[in-house]
């Protein structure tokens, strides 16, 4: 099992928090750092400086790390045009020697959206260019001479397809979600991890089977993990320190989540383990305690 650590800047934390963050996980022997990709704080609070951009970070970070995994969970397909996310991801993979990794989804937050002046088509139309950027992505990567592609939403002629990403044939890509069809079918087709987010161990499980089933379709095999909100403390009155802090109810979190001492959330992460999933994404909410993930680190990180 390896754990990364996710965090969510869009609720408020400049480059510098997470650089802080980034080295801290390196430096602790955790497997990646991961970001989500927003740009405006989700719920009611304090936004602090705002978001930043997720691949500028990343881009930075590739430069200010030398061995953990990075990447996204996840890029809305919204944000960004195919070509030049292909151009994007390549650069940042060749910057990090090769260690990039693209969580990617349809975009769910029409806020954000609105915001900030993009396009947020209707669930079908989202779905629909997601599909063809995710064939023109892993197209661009793979083509070996010139590329072309002629979809419903998008035409690209004889494009060079280049920059290439330094891990060939391309980087990872990590598709999410718990959608009963067309989620599956499409990690199936494309993903090389397929991610079940903050749901309970029996949701995860019954996700995971749905996307093997699909893959029984494709002959293709995914990495399967999951992503869960994250407390731990040494004792119960620590935990409930780090729940309050970023407003979270303990209790519910140890339902829901990863919360408790570390040994409630070690038979928590095994119960994971023993469905499928090879890696948890740690969400790691208050990116100020770095002692947070020095006590994971010390105490959860050794025994799984």
């Amino acid at each position: 099992m390896k754990l990364r650590i996710f965090t969510e800047p869009q609720q408020g934390a400049t480059y510098d928090d997470l650089l802080a963050v980034a080295q801290a996980t390196e430096r602790l022997g955790f497997d990646a750092f991961f970001r989500s990709d927003h740009y405006q704080r989700i719920g009611a609070g304090d936004p602090g400086p705002g978001s930043t951009d997720a691949w500028i970070t990343l881009a930075g970070l590739a430069r200010e790390t030398s061995g953990i995994r990075l990447g996204t969970l996840v890029s809305p397909a919204t944000f960004r045009l195919p070509g030049p996310l292909a151009i994007t991801v390549a650069q940042v993979d060749q910057m990090s020697g090769g260690r990039v990794e693209l969580g990617f989804g349809t975009g769910w937050f029409d806020g954000e959206h609105s915001a900030y002046g993009i396009p947020f088509p209707p669930t079908k139309e989202r779905f629909g260019r997601f599909e063809e950027q995710l064939e023109i992505l892993t197209g661009l990567w793979a083509a070996e001479e010139s590329y072309s592609f002629e979809g419903s939403y998008y035409r690209l002629a004889d494009s060079p397809a280049l920059p290439k990403p330094a891990q060939r044939p391309r980087p990872p890509v990590i598709i999410g979600g718990v959608g009963a069809k067309r989620t599956p079918r499409l990690a199936a087709a494309y993903a090389d991890e397929y991610n079940v987010p903050f749901h309970t161990v029996g949701d995860t499980r019954a996700a995971f089977d749905r996307v093997r089933e699909a893959c029984e379709e494709t002959g293709r095999t995914l990495r399967l993990s999951a992503a869960q909100t994250t407390v731990v403390g040494k004792d119960r009155a620590e935990v409930e320190r780090r729940a309050t802090a970023i407003g979270e109810d303990p209790d519910r979190l140890r339902e829901g989540g990863l919360a408790g001492t570390p040994e409630e959330v070690l038979e928590k992460i095994g119960q994971f383990g023993e469905i499928g999933a090879e890696r948890i994404y740690l969400q790691i909410l208050d990116l100020g305690d770095l002692e947070h993930l020095e006590l994971i680190a010390a105490e959860v990180l050794p025994h799984v």
